[in-house]
């Protein structure tokens, strides 16, 4: 990399978002680690700053757009313009369709979509000033259809459109946005999908893995590597695409 690129990563405080924060990092980028609670991202910023890398932690509410263009003014203000962000902050409130209150579902809504779109639209400043950006959504496998997972499933799919069309309006500033798929991954959140169903974490990882034709759980650092593919300057005639990082082929 030619000088230090800033990115913002949402959700990082723990699984998906802080792999992905430390892997950003280890390439050579100044990482805001940005998520609900900023005294929670502590550790990802330790880890960052005793390998050596450059992080600030950042409390914002992505659904909030008053709070991210705060948090988004004050990484530009400390670290410098960001240039790749990586939406991925995340719930879940799984119902099946009967049960699902209007809660639920705007939640979902709110952090996924809203959230991602705040984000977006926030830094695509920078990103057009500096004549690059790498925005990085994360979809899921669900976007496909999953039971009890109307909410979250609609998000993830609405996701791949936001992708597609940022990437057609700011392909001509040096702009690429693509999404990230994860099939099954490890993490507190899949842990708590096992709870919710009544399932032992190993029960309900092993029932996963027995559908992955490679045979074994994805981990958080599985989706940091193809985030870390999709930020890299040498990525930038790949846009508008959805990596499913599953363990084999999704349609």
């Amino acid at each position: 990399m030619a000088d230090s690129r800033v990115a913002i990563v949402t959700g990082a405080a723990r699984g998906i978002g802080a792999a992905t924060a430390k892997r950003l990092a280890a390439d050579g980028h100044a990482v805001a680690v940005v998520d609900l609670d900023e005294n929670a991202c502590a550790d990802t910023v330790s880890a960052i700053e005793a390998a050596g890398g450059k992080a600030l932690a950042v409390g914002c509410n992505v659904g909030d757009a008053d709070q991210v263009q705060a948090a988004v003014d004050r990484v530009a203000a400390e670290l410098g313009g960001p240039t790749v962000l990586v939406n991925n902050a995340g719930v879940l409130r799984d119902n099946l369709l009967f049960k699902m209150s209007e809660e639920d579902w705007d939640t979902v809504m709110t952090v996924h979509l809203r959230g991602s779109f705040l984000m977006a639209r926030a830094v695509q400043k920078h990103m057009v000033e500096a004549k690059f950006g790498r925005i990085i959504n994360l979809s899921s496998t669900s976007a496909q259809g999953n039971r009890g997972q109307a909410n979250y499933s609609t998000a993830k799919a609405g996701l791949q459109g936001l992708t597609k069309t940022l990437s057609i309006e700011l392909g001509k500033f040096g702009i690429t946005a693509n999404a990230i798929a994860p099939g099954f991954i490890q993490t507190d959140m899949t842990k708590a999908t096992a709870e919710r169903v009544g399932m032992s974490f190993e029960d309900f990882s092993n029932a996963a893995v027995s559908q992955i034709p490679v045979a074994r759980p994805g981990n958080p650092d599985d989706i940091a590597n193809a985030a870390s593919f999709f930020a890299d300057e040498r990525s930038g005639f790949v846009s508008g695409q959805v990596l499913y990082v599953a363990g084999g082929p999704k349609d």
